[in-house]
This record gives structure tokens, C-alpha cells and sequence, in this order.
């Protein structure tokens, strides 16, 4: 009987060369770098929202905070003695006429910082007050 002897080809691992696929992630990147535009923004303009509306909707479970361009709180025209979220919150609380249904109008000044609307923001969380939008000017009083 016969056996027959087939050679098992090379024991050698397949190579593979990497040189080409790093000369074209090298062009590519080049590439980008050349065609990118890079710009400063040393300012930001930012603009309160306007909002034309025809007649303004009257709720009566709105509770409407306004916030000065100091920091300063008041809740449906009551000015707060204190600036911290704790009391913010109690008044919001207290405020609120239909309990968890109110809506929380923030009517912040253009200056205000950002902190002072975040604290009605957790105030109102707290307090359980779910629905908060912002007020807008009108287009006609947007140039004032």
C-alpha cells in the first residue's frame, strides 16, 4: 500500500505590511490639517428669545419669579430677603396655588447670571414644581 505525502506548506505566519496603510492615514491627516479653518471666539452676543404673542395667556396656578440683574429674587412681586435655594423653594412652596399643577414663569433680567436662574431652577424642583418656562419680551419691545 501506498501512502501519499502531501507537504504541509510553510510554517511562516502571513505578513502584513502596515508601511502603505500609514502613508495614506498620513495624507489624510495632513490633509485635514491644511483645509481646516480654526477661528477665536473671544465673544459671545447673546440675545434674550422674542416672542410675538398676541394676548398673554392669564393661569391661575402660575407662580412668577422674577430674578434682578444683582441676584436678587421675588416671587409674584414679593421680594425674598434671602438669595439661597432652601428659601427659594419655601416660597415657591408657599406660592404655588395649585400645588404640583403650577407653572413657574422665570422672568430673569438680560444681565442676571446663569447661577441665579439655576438656583429657581433646583428651587422649583425641590419645592415640586415640575413646570417651569421662561419669559420672552415682545418683537416690539425687543429694541428698547
Amino acid at each position: 500500500m501506498r501512502r501519499m505525502h502531501f507537504s504541509h506548506g510553510s510554517k511562516e505566519e502571513p505578513e502584513i505590511n502596515l508601511i502603505p496603510f500609514i502613508d495614506v492615514l498620513l495624507v489624510v491627516l495632513i490633509f485635514l490639517m491644511l483645509s481646516t479653518t480654526y477661528s477665536k471666539f473671544t465673544e459671545m452676543q447673546l440675545r434674550l428669545p422674542v416672542a410675538d404673542v398676541d394676548a398673554q395667556r392669564d393661569y391661575p396656578k402660575e407662580v412668577i419669579v422674577g430674578v434682578s440683574a444683582d441676584g436678587r429674587y421675588s416671587i409674584n412681586k414679593t421680594v425674598l430677603p434671602e438669595r439661597s435655594v432652601e428659601a427659594v423653594a419655601e416660597a415657591l412652596g408657599a406660592a404655588a396655588n395649585g400645588g404640583k399643577d403650577s407653572v413657574v414663569i422665570i422672568s430673569a433680567d438680560a444681565s442676571t447670571a446663569h447661577q441665579s436662574v439655576i438656583t429657581v431652577m433646583e428651587a422649583a424642583r425641590r419645592a415640586g414644581l415640575m413646570q417651569i418656562t421662561f419669559a420672552t419680551q415682545s418683537a416690539a419691545g425687543a429694541g428698547r
